[in-house]
Order: structure tokens, then C-alpha cells, then sequence
């Protein structure tokens, strides 16, 4: 079992999350609404021109500060649900995995994470899904790391070293605590994933996202798996209305 230290709440469905965002509209909409139409011998009619202002105490929460990056070049880019062949001459033995993005609201906090998969499309076990709270694979071959050059964080695959049993890794974006701050996809812009070869930093294939749903709060931005005995990626751009915890269920983990 993985403990997600609190940082993920209950799967949500997308009818939720279009409510509570239509709810936070309306409330918003409604919030600073004054009736003039009362009737003029209700002695608890305001006069608007009359009424003392009253100020809004100021805020509590503090926008945290998020720093913008640059997209980085992308050179051997695919568009979204093409898939491409790693490693044409089968030399590359290691890759790292670099994703990026910036946001439109600073609330969006957003983690990655990565689910290694066998031909049931499920992990192999709980310790077999790799994000900031359990940074290595059982066998040592996946690694999640902070980028502190380019990108924002990037996850490194020893595939010559990789379990024989894994046939898929699927790379995710998620955004943390998204239903309690109302937050979305379509706050996020400039997401992409760049796969370099590890040992010499060039790169062997990349996508950037352009689909940003309001209804989805984790994205499965792109996957590796095998084909005829090969590495193929796949740009896959879609994601679900299931936080971390969600996902984890979906990708058969379980979570304390």
C-alpha cells in the first residue's frame, strides 16, 4: 500500500466538478447583489447613495509564487495521439523523461507521477507507481526527480535494466487539491513532455499539450510501452476527472 501524505482527497466524477464549478460561478455572480426593488415602507430598505461603505477584510490566503519557465526547444515533436519509435537503432539503454508547464492561476500546484504497467495495464504492485512520495521503482530502474535546470521535474528509465514483466509506463500530471480550490486544466498552459536520451541529453521525441480541459484534473500527458519487442511513446493528451488517490485506483495501487 502507498500513503499519498495527505495531499490527495476522493476521486471526483465530472458531473461533481462541473456542479461545484457552476456553484462557484453562481455564488460569485450573486455574492454582490443589492435588491432595489423594495417596497419603500420596509424600514429595513438601505439607501445604496446613503450607506456607509464597509470595507472586505483583506484576504488570509496567500497566492503562493510560481515561477514561469521557458518552454525549452522541442525538437522531434508529435502531435497527440501519435505514437512514435523510441529508439530506431536500439542503442539508447537510458532516458530521462522531462515534463514542464506553467500556470494561469497560481493555485494550481501540480505534481507528476508515473504508473509502471504490465499487459493488464495494471502496476505490478503498490511500490511499482513512482511520484514525490516513493521516488524509486522496487528495482531501482525508474527514479522521479525535481529539475533544477530546465525543466520542472523529470523521471529517469533504466530500460535495459527495466523488469521484463513492464510493458507500459504512463506519465500523468495532477493537480493537488484541485476540488477543494476549484481549480482545473484550463488553468494550466505550455505542458509538455520531452523524452532525451540519458546518456548524451539529446532528444529522442517530444509533445506539448494543446487541450486543456476544464473538466479534467489529471492529465495522462504521454506513455511508453512495448511493441514487437520495441519502445514506442505514445502523446496521449486526455486526462480524467480523478485526483492521485483516483488514479491509483484506476492503475490498480492501493493507497493507505
Amino acid at each position: 500500500m502507498v500513503d499519498l501524505s495527505m495531499r490527495t482527497t476522493s476521486p471526483y466524477s465530472q458531473t461533481t466538478i462541473a456542479t461545484i464549478n457552476i456553484t462557484m460561478q453562481y455564488t460569485m455572480t450573486t455574492q454582490n447583489i443589492i435588491s432595489l426593488n423594495a417596497p419603500n415602507h420596509n424600514t429595513n430598505c438601505i439607501d445604496v447613495d446613503s450607506a456607509p461603505t464597509v470595507e472586505s477584510p483583506p484576504s488570509k490566503q496567500r497566492i503562493p509564487e510560481v515561477r514561469t519557465i521557458e518552454i525549452p526547444r522541442l525538437e522531434n515533436q508529435i502531435q497527440k495521439g501519435q505514437k512514435f519509435l523510441l529508439d530506431p537503432t536500439g542503442t539508447v539503454q537510458r532516458i530521462n523523461v522531462c515534463l514542464g508547464w506553467n500556470v494561469l492561476n497560481p493555485q494550481c500546484d501540480i505534481d507528476v507521477s508515473a504508473f509502471i504497467l504490465g499487459t493488464d495495464n495494471k502496476v505490478l504492485g503498490d511500490d511499482w507507481f513512482v511520484f514525490y512520495g516513493q521516488e524509486d521503482s522496487p528495482d531501482k530502474t525508474v527514479h522521479f526527480s525535481l529539475s533544477e535546470e530546465t525543466d520542472r521535474e523529470y523521471i529517469s528509465v533504466d530500460l535495459a535494466g527495466l523488469n521484463s514483466n513492464v510493458h507500459k509506463i504512463v506519465f500523468v500530471l495532477t493537480i493537488n487539491d484541485a476540488l477543494k480550490n476549484y481549480l482545473n486544466f484550463s488553468m494550466v498552459k505550455d505542458a509538455y513532455i520531452r523524452i532525451l536520451n540519458a546518456d548524451n541529453q539529446q532528444e529522442l521525441v517530444s509533445f506539448q499539450m494543446t487541450d486543456y480541459y476544464d473538466n479534467v484534473i489529471s492529465m495522462m500527458i504521454g506513455e511508453i510501452y512495448l511493441h514487437a519487442g520495441n519502445w514506442k511513446c505514445n502523446a496521449i493528451g486526455n486526462g480524467v476527472a480523478k485526483d492521485l488517490a483516483g488514479l491509483c485506483e484506476l492503475y490498480g495501487v492501493q493507497v493507505v
